[in-house]
């Protein structure tokens, strides 16, 4: 296939099913994911949508399109666009210090000098901040300052979560550098100080009830709709235990409690705590695609999609930058990938990947039950492949 067929693939709904069916059964047969949803919308339309496998295998429930899954760092994305409509209402400003809204979080430099941190540097995680399962073992910063990630169970809340990442000297100057982190975390706490709100009543009102993102929530909206967690293994992937620690290929690892999205207790984690469905995440991804609609201005969805981090590598993503929520493909040929440069993704450790092509006007979410595969394992490359007929 030459470069020019590649940009423009054909994507009417027989030839994606053509070539994505064939994707899923391969990951089911070989045992790779249990179960999950795939959307695929062109020019505002849902050219294909699979619901597949089991919700629960143990028990035979069959995942639907509206099944429910912890969104881990799918949140992210979520929770920036909630930051974007206070920019939009003048209420938060990108470049001013969020030490206006939240003087208490004060983390220093290694040799103790203040720093400046920014909205603009914790939506682009070029804030110097970091996360717990970055770190090789127990002895790490984090691990030594007892720093949640926000997917483990804790018997602590936001404020003291951010007392203790605030008690870890920066790793980089904000600004100078790009390392994918907890500042998620902390722009959910600085948008309960602006709005005067719990995150949860906060991101109701400023994203998930204005698009009518009705199964989006901190706390699962409907319990027997959530999906069961597996992890791969062999012959296949096995249930996911709460508390259980999952090693990670790059050798840190993550602590996971499914249990915590039917926790009243636990703190909203502005980076990975939500539970949604596809289709409310389509939703989401298409009025930013369209420019905003009536949620956000289109030049500050245009914000969000430029690359924030021009002249910075970003570790393990070579051809990538970031903007204010998501990455950017920079160069398709170093990121080995048939999407057009500019496009947007993400994922989401539980085993989910998401992209957006603005200059072929699609969006394509893939929701699983399976880790690490449904995040970075083959079904991904191969799904976003199969749709590009790469």
């Amino acid at each position: 296939m030459s470069r020019a067929d590649r940009s423009v693939p054909n994507l009417s709904a027989f030839a994606l099913a053509r070539r994505l069916d064939p994707v899923i059964a391969s990951a089911l047969d070989q045992r790779r994911l249990v179960g999950g949803v795939v959307l695929v919308a062109v020019d505002g339309e849902c050219r294909f949508a699979r619901a597949f496998g089991l919700a629960d295998r143990e028990a035979g429930v069959a995942v639907e399109q509206r099944s429910l899954f912890r969104l881990a760092s799918v949140t992210k994305p979520i929770v920036s666009t909630a930051a974007m409509r206070l920019v939009a209402e003048g209420r938060l400003a990108l470049d001013e210090p969020i030490s206006r809204w939240l003087p208490e979080f004060d983390p220093r430099l290694a040799g103790g000098e203040a720093a400046v941190i920014t909205p603009r540097q914790l939506l682009s995680h070029t804030a110097g901040l970091s996360y717990r399962f970055h770190e090789q073992n127990d002895d790490g910063p984090y691990a030594r300052a007892g720093v949640s990630d926000g997917l483990e169970l804790v018997d602590f809340d936001l404020a003291e979560n951010l007392r203790r990442i605030a008690s870890v000297p920066l790793a980089y100057p904000p600004g100078r550098s790009w390392r994918y982190s907890l500042a998620i975390d902390v722009l959910g706490a600085l948008i309960e100080r602006v709005v005067d709100a719990p995150l949860d009543a906060a991101m109701r009102a400023l994203v998930t009830e204005p698009l009518g993102m009705d199964d989006t929530a901190f706390r699962v909206v409907d319990p027997e709709r959530l999906v069961t967690p597996y992890v791969n293994a062999q012959p296949e992937p096995r249930r996911l235990a709460d508390g259980e620690w999952v090693g990670t290929p790059e050798g840190g690892g993550v602590r996971f409690s499914p249990s915590r999205a039917l926790s009243s207790q636990a703190y909203p984690s502005g980076g990975a705590g939500m539970v949604g469905s596809a289709p409310d995440l389509l939703r989401l991804l298409e009025t930013l695609r369209q420019g905003g609609g009536e949620l956000l201005p289109a030049a500050l969805v245009a914000e969000m999609a430029r690359d924030q981090t021009e002249g910075l590598e970003l570790e393990g993503m070579p051809g990538w930058g970031f903007g204010l929520g998501f990455a950017l493909l920079r160069d398709p040929r170093a990121a080995g990938s048939p999407a057009t440069r500019g496009s947007w993704r993400w994922g989401g450790v539980y085993g989910h990947s998401w992209f957006v092509d603005p200059a072929q006007r699609l969006s394509v979410i893939g929701l699983t039950n399976t880790l690490y595969e449904g995040m970075g394992g083959r079904f991904v490359d191969e799904l976003r492949d199969a749709v590009y007929g790469a």
